[in-house]
């Protein structure tokens, strides 16, 4: 019996925004003690009046428009009832039908093709506290309430069930986080929670228009998690029905340790919220003017930034996707071609060189200290990464050397030149000196000459290693390998002078 699997994606995202949602409080609650970012209105006492925020309400559209979304003319908050312990007023701010953005689109490519997928609304409510949960040993457990976080501005958008497979769900997650970190309105980490994701997802017969019962899978806190979670889910119900069984609507978390998920409560159906409009906050009006003024503040997304990198660079398609997964690594790029080092050079041929240390040794330094193009920049400015480059370009250090260098420039935020000078690295071009060397390296290495005048071509590679860990690396290579085969020719396979 053959499946199809549907997914739809609901993604809430954290807005950088400095107060709360509908009070002044702060909304930097990460690393604060407990309980310390609060107010009457956080607290949902009785009586207290909430207010909208002005820049949640700009960044939430800002994020429709990118998302290709049309904008209501008018927009409302309801209040969602249900009683969670994490939910201070036992209702929670937020829209229901009448979202600030809705019919939007996505585009994801997954393995070279195309696919757009539906946005079916982009819209703003309020965060919840937070329970910290306690293990008691020899007694029952308890929790504690945290509401520093209750309050912080959460924008939710909802994808239609347009995704097929486990590996398009994560495509259309990293590309959305991507937008959301170009337009600077959410950090966009999902370790942390500020980019939080829920599946709903469900499977039915190839053929059939008809889906079974929808799951809805949550507590997934990394693309792999979501990946490997919607993997399980779709097994599991595969297997389910061809064994006869039945499935059934229901809230399911991923539990990462067992690699499962495990039933939670039954789903809810929107009437169970009991959705009504809050009668303490008025209707918003999002005028023509304000939206078009927004509109036009919008950066360029990395779609478009990468056809222009593309055009405008001549960079590799390979190159200019991975240079603008990230709006920083762009910057940084973008910035070292901007310092004028190097301006001898055509455009493109800077930007591949700059584009080829950016995607190789700086990508491998930060894989290896666990950092982002954000610290990397904070030790290595794009100014001194270009006029190492220029060092190296000019043959003053050898691509080894500069390797090594910008190790400790990184470890030290120390210029090129300085470590250069201190480490006495710069390069031997001085012919007579190289010439010394290469002539004791085959003096000591009969064999390899024996070899090389045998058809083994290895042999020559050897040698240049030789002379080039007598002078430290620091010979110019080519210089090396000239001269080298000028020698090799001037003597006999064993070794002697002609």
């Amino acid at each position: 019996m053959s499946f199809e699997t549907i997914i739809g994606l609901e993604v809430h995202a954290q807005l950088l925004t400095r107060s709360k949602m509908f009070c002044r409080c702060s909304a930097d609650y990460a690393s604060t003690p407990p309980n310390t970012h609060v107010c009457p209105i956080c607290l949902g006492m009785p009586g207290v009046l909430p207010t909208i925020n002005k820049q949640a309400v700009e960044y939430t559209l800002m994020t429709a428009l990118a998302l290709n979304c049309q904008i209501a003319d008018s927009t409302k908050f309801d209040r969602k009832n249900y009683p969670y312990p994490d939910l201070m007023k036992g209702y929670q701010i937020s829209q229901y039908d009448a979202p600030i953005g809705y019919g939007g689109w996505l585009n994801i490519e997954v393995d070279g093709q195309r696919k757009r997928i539906a946005i079916t609304r982009v819209h703003l409510e309020e965060d919840v506290a937070k329970l910290v949960h306690h293990a008691a040993t020899g007694g029952e457990g308890y929790s504690l309430v945290d509401v520093n976080r209750a309050g912080v501005p959460l924008m939710e958008i909802v994808g239609e069930p347009d995704l097929r497979s486990p590996e398009e769900a994560r495509h259309y997650l990293v590309k959305l986080r991507t937008i959301l970190q170009y337009l600077g309105v959410s950090t966009g980490n999902m370790e942390e929670g500020s980019f939080r994701c829920d599946a709903n997802i469900s499977i039915r017969r190839q053929g059939s228009h008809n889906s079974m019962a929808k799951v809805e899978v949550k507590n997934m806190n990394s693309f792999k998690a979501v990946y490997r979670a919607l993997e399980y889910e779709a097994r599991r119900q595969r297997k389910a029905v061809s064994e006869g069984g039945k499935l059934t609507q229901e809230t399911r978390g991923w539990v990462e340790e067992r690699g499962k998920t495990v039933s939670q409560r039954s789903k809810e159906y929107a009437h169970d919220y009991r959705y009504f409009p809050e009668p303490d906050l008025p209707p918003l009006i999002l005028s023509r003017e304000w939206v078009e003024e927004i509109r036009a503040k919008l950066p360029e997304l990395p779609e478009e930034r990468r056809q222009r990198f593309i055009a405008d660079y001549k960079l590799p398609l390979y190159n200019a996707s991975l240079l603008t997964g990230s709006r920083a690594m762009a910057d940084y790029f973008e910035d070292c071609l901007k310092t004028g080092i190097l301006s001898n050079l055509s455009l493109p041929k800077r930007a591949k060189m700059v584009s080829n240390w950016l995607l190789g040794e700086v990508s491998r330094i930060m894989n290896a200290n666990d950092i982002d193009i954000a610290n990397f920049r904070g030790k290595v400015s794009p100014g001194r990464l270009i006029k190492l480059l220029a060092l190296n370009l000019q043959a003053d250090i050898s691509t080894a050397t500069a390797k090594s260098v910008l190790e400790e420039m990184f470890k030290t935020a120390r210029d090129a030149d300085d470590i250069i000078h201190q480490r006495g690295l710069s390069q031997i071009s001085d012919t007579e000196a190289i010439e010394q060397e290469v002539l004791a390296v085959i003096k000591q290495n009969t064999q390899a000459i024996a070899d090389y005048k045998a058809g083994k071509t290895q042999a020559l590679k050897f040698l240049v290693g030789q002379v080039m860990r007598a002078t430290g690396g620091r010979a110019d290579p080519k210089l090396v390998n000239e001269l080298i085969e000028k020698k090799l020719a001037e003597v006999s396979p064993s070794g002697e002078g002609r």
